[in-house]
């Protein structure tokens, strides 16, 4: 068969398509850079792309972007456990699907309009352009998803620093985002990252001019960075939740939901019980139906040992404290332990139990290290006090300021309204487990990005906007 001109330009034209098919596929696939200048431009690029869609196009990229999240959820999960070695696989898939299903989209997008005799102004929800955004490593493609979804919503791209201890599964979720977005119609790296996280790139992306925005989800240090910054920066800090029980709550019902709250995913969430503060007249009975819902309770010589192991002194194995503003202490907590199940903490002090044992109880002071530390394990300390007023004075004292959350189990509206009051933290969660802060088992949307420290609370689409005031006046009518 002789091949003649005309053929070998078909060959090639086809061979430049497929190669630019597969370059194009290779990009969307990633949206990953090596470095976090190309990951910054390209989403400054799309940014401009973005602007020229309406609402109801970017919200049909925000539906492909939820369904993308429930099909990976498994996957994701499990990578995300595998990689970092914290947390629990099936808690992991039930916070995607929280995610998939509760985030706002664009219909918390909402405008105001001011109209009289002058004419008429509209004060309008603008995106900022480009986010920077710092995620943890205790909720990784939680908050990639979650703050993907608000930031794209409002009309912004984001450009995400994640911890260099959850990277597998915070790109996968950048990935599996940006195929939905491109097979949805939507443009190339709305959602970039960097193939090697460090603090080196992190700094790159809080100076750099194209950034407009920062978002940090995360420990003190890196809130304390980013408010630092000179930028417009939204903080979500951690939190040392305290649960307070009073005389007047349904025993039974509140042993069984603290431990719910306080052993999902581990007790990685920041807004899990932390620590029990309950009166005298219930305490006996509250530690005894926590026993009933999977709690194991240690003596003092075993809280010694077990405090040897999940703190430490050296550097290299400290995770972040829970505030600033706790005490000073010698000790923090031991990252090898964060997130653990509690069987598995029990076997490192010698002690043996079946798989329905979820959490590790202790009856201590308001001083001791398991209830000053946020230790993000199922390690609940129970404090006794004598009535309420030192239940609600501990409490606050032990949440260290951080404004986070707080639960509370009682029946007296009184007491309710005044712990609420006392500790004015962002979320405050009444008679139920603390995740229904977030909207699991509550009503209310749900986010992983919650901002106590910079006061914007509970984020989502209309968080990430800033407000564009347009004034039009009817000049026949000024006088």
């Amino acid at each position: 068969m002789e091949i003649n001109d005309n053929m070998i330009s078909e060959i090639i034209e086809r061979v430049l398509k497929e190669v630019q098919k597969k370059s194009i596929n290779d990009r969307y696939q990633n949206g990953i850079y090596d470095r976090m200048e190309d990951a910054i431009e390209a989403a400054y690029e799309a940014q401009k792309k973005l602007m020229k869609m309406s609402i109801e196009q970017r919200e049909r990229l925000i539906s492909a972007m939820r369904k993308a999240i429930l099909d990976n959820a498994k996957s994701c999960a499990k990578l995300s456990v595998e990689e970092t070695g914290m947390g629990r696989v099936d808690h992991k898939y039930l916070k995607l699907k929280l995610v998939a299903e509760k985030t706002p989209g664009t219909e918390v997008l909402t405008t105001k309009a001011y109209s009289g005799d002058k004419g008429l102004t509209l004060v309008e929800m603008a995106p900022f352009g480009v986010i920077g955004s710092i995620t943890p490593s205790t909720n990784p493609a939680e908050t990639v998803c979650c703050n993907s979804i608000g930031m794209i919503a409002a009309g912004n791209t984001v450009v995400f620093s994640p911890h260099p201890g959850a990277i597998k599964s915070s790109l996968m979720a950048v990935e599996f985002l940006n195929k939905a977005i491109i097979e949805a119609g939507g443009p190339e790296n709305l959602i970039t990252s960097v193939r090697k996280p460090s603090i080196e790139f992190t700094d790159v992306m809080i100076n750099h001019p194209k950034i407009n925005l920062l978002v940090a989800t995360g420990g003190p240090a890196i809130v304390k960075k980013v408010l630092s910054s000179g930028k417009k920066a939204i903080g979500a800090g951690a939190g040392n939740p305290p649960c307070v029980v009073d005389e007047t709550a349904d025993i039974k019902k509140a042993a069984r939901d603290i431990i719910l709250g306080c052993t999902f995913d581990n007790n990685l969430p920041c807004i899990a019980e932390k620590e029990v503060i309950a009166v005298e007249s219930i305490y006996e009975e509250l530690i005894e139906n926590m026993k009933k819902n999977g709690a194991y309770e240690i003596t003092d010589d075993e809280a010694e040992k077990l405090a040897d192991i999940v703190l430490t002194k050296k550097e290299e194995l400290k995770a972040e404290g829970c505030s600033i503003n706790r005490p000073k202490f010698e000790y923090s907590v031991n990252k090898k332990w964060v997130g653990k199940d509690a069987k598995v903490l029990l076997e490192q002090i010698g002690i043996n139990v079946g798989d329905d044992i979820v959490c590790i109880i202790y009856r201590c002071d308001k001083q001791h290290p398991f209830v000053q530390e946020e230790l993000m394990m199922p390690i609940l300390p129970i404090v006794k006090v004598k009535n309420i007023d030192e239940a609600i004075n501990v409490a606050v004292e032990v949440e260290h300021g951080n404004h986070h959350t707080a639960e509370m189990h009682s029946k007296n509206i009184d007491n309710l309204t005044r712990f609420a009051k006392a500790i004015n933290t962002t979320i405050f969660v009444k008679n139920a487990p603390s995740y229904a802060g977030i909207g699991f088992g509550g009503e209310g949307y749900t986010t992983f990005t919650i901002a106590g420290p910079t006061g914007e609370g509970l984020t989502c689409a209309a968080t990430f906007t800033r407000q564009r005031r347009c004034v039009m006046v009817d000049s026949f009518r000024i006088v």
